[in-house]
């Protein structure tokens, strides 16, 4: 195990991290063995929460490129949950629109995720649950972050020895060691 590390944020982001991913793989065991993949679930997510857009904005808003998600958007139009149309604005660009299909497949799998979650919450506290509620906005806010860390080498760190030097995290133009914490 690490040493602890020596930066609040850098720890504080360790701990956030580990147990957003804990809770994430929770979450994906709850769901049943046909459910929708984890690209086709973020693509209906995104038209849900946007409505109709182009497939470029989906991708860049995802982390991806375009065409990484090519067959996913080729087998949701296939399959129904979602539909390619003219754009409004530009006849000459589409973009992809929810179905009913794919609103109901959406909404059966948070179902499986949500209930699993809802009887999770019984076993804590009000307070522990409102606590959540305030920390999952707060947990939005972080995903929609317009940060940019940029990782360098430790100037002090021995070379030659063969070991990785220490990367370092540039946050708004002061440079914080990364004591790296427990992997996950």
């Amino acid at each position: 195990m690490a040493s602890a590390n020596p930066d609040p944020l850098l720890g504080a982001a360790s701990e956030i991290r580990r147990a957003a991913n804990r809770l994430t793989r929770r979450l994906r065991t709850e769901r049943s063995a046909d459910a929708l993949s984890t690209n086709k679930l973020a693509v209906l997510s995104h038209l849900y929460r946007n409505g109709p857009t182009t497939a470029g904005r989906i991708a860049a808003v995802e982390h991806q490129r375009p065409q990484s998600l090519t067959r996913v958007f080729a087998e949701l139009e296939r399959a129904g949950p979602i539909v390619r149309a003219s754009s409004a604005q530009d006849r000459r660009q589409s973009v992809l629109e929810l179905t009913m299909t794919g609103l109901r497949a959406l909404a059966d799998d948070m179902a499986e995720r949500d209930a699993w979650l809802a009887a999770a919450l019984g076993e804590l506290s009000e307070t522990e649950r409102q606590v959540l509620r305030i920390a999952s906005g707060i947990m939005d806010r972080l995903a929609e972050a317009e940060v940019t860390v940029v990782l360098e080498a430790d100037p002090d760190a021995e070379s030659g020895s063969g070991a990785q030097p220490e990367p370092r995290a540039k946050r708004g133009g002061a440079v914080t060691e990364n004591g790296g914490g427990e992997l996950q």
